[in-house]
């Protein structure tokens, strides 16, 4: 990907998309390993190519990017493959039932209502996900049980934000983000395990939502401090190893004085 890329013409995208539809049908009636795949079968790997495209967004590797939601569109036609191999649906059905969804939730582009802000188009959705024929039936309803729970806490929060329940300014979640520390304090003297567990469950909950109301996904702040731990560390053992001593092998004053150093490269 280069600066001079020039998209392809909506006639080339749509010939691309058909050969791909043919390629993946060819494959379904030819290949052994394709031929006997199901949706059970495909869903571990479903994971894997989207946690793939996560690295590849994270590391703003455009190449990946490309190569990863080619893999995750392969997924796509898959599943719909399969369902229309069902009699169920095909991808015909996929599109233009999102394309009806999308219609639906922007009234403010296909209908008459005003939304001239993102955060107004966000309110929107939520009461607008309410009303839609076999729509979620409570707010919540529509965050997925098998979220990552930092990711579930977030879109809990957001989707309570959208119908008035938070904080009426992001500074008031520091009392409770201290209240919540005060509390596993206590639990922890309490020797208590499981209430502990509950009380550091709250902890980070109060977190997530300080994060949330500064405009900070915690998702992707947690994750590029992971990174930055891991280089700190590779740098820590890579240093060990050039000086002859294995970790095991050194002083936590040797390590830190190794971690201030990893601090200073950038």
């Amino acid at each position: 990907m280069t600066k001079e890329y020039t998209p392809h013409t909506r006639k080339e995208k749509l010939a691309a998309l058909d050969e791909f539809l043919n390629v993946l049908e060819t494959l379904r009636v030819k290949c052994p390993w394709d031929r006997k795949q199901t949706n059970e079968s495909l869903r571990p790997n479903t994971v894997e190519e989207v946690y793939e495209l996560v690295d590849a967004l994270m590391a703003d590797d455009q190449k990946n990017i490309c190569k990863e939601l080619g893999d995750v569109l392969l997924h796509v036609g898959f599943y719909a493959l399969i369902g229309e191999e069902k009699g169920e649906f095909d991808i015909a059905d996929v599109c233009n039932m999102l394309v009806e969804k999308l219609k639906f939730r922007h009234p403010h582009i296909y209908g008459d209502i005003q939304a001239d802000t993102a955060e107004e188009v966000k309110q929107n959705w939520e009461k607008i996900k309410l009303k839609e024929r076999d729509g979620n039936k409570t707010v919540l309803g529509g965050v997925p049980s098998a979220l990552p729970a930092m990711i579930k806490a977030n879109r809990i929060q957001e989707k309570a934000r959208n119908v008035g329940f938070d904080w009426e300014q992001p500074s008031d979640v520091w009392n409770k983000v201290r209240e919540e520390v005060e509390e596993v304090q206590q639990e922890i003297d309490s020797n208590d395990a499981e209430k502990l567990e509950g009380e550091f469950g709250d902890l980070l909950f109060a977190v997530i939502n300080a994060a949330r109301l500064y405009g900070v996904d915690p998702e992707n702040a947690l994750e590029k401090t992971n990174r930055k731990f891991i280089s700190r560390f590779n740098h820590i053992e890579k240093r060990a190893r050039e000086i002859g001593k294995s970790l095991s092998e050194m002083t936590l004053e040797e390590m830190d004085a190794l971690w201030n150093e990893a601090k200073g490269i950038k």
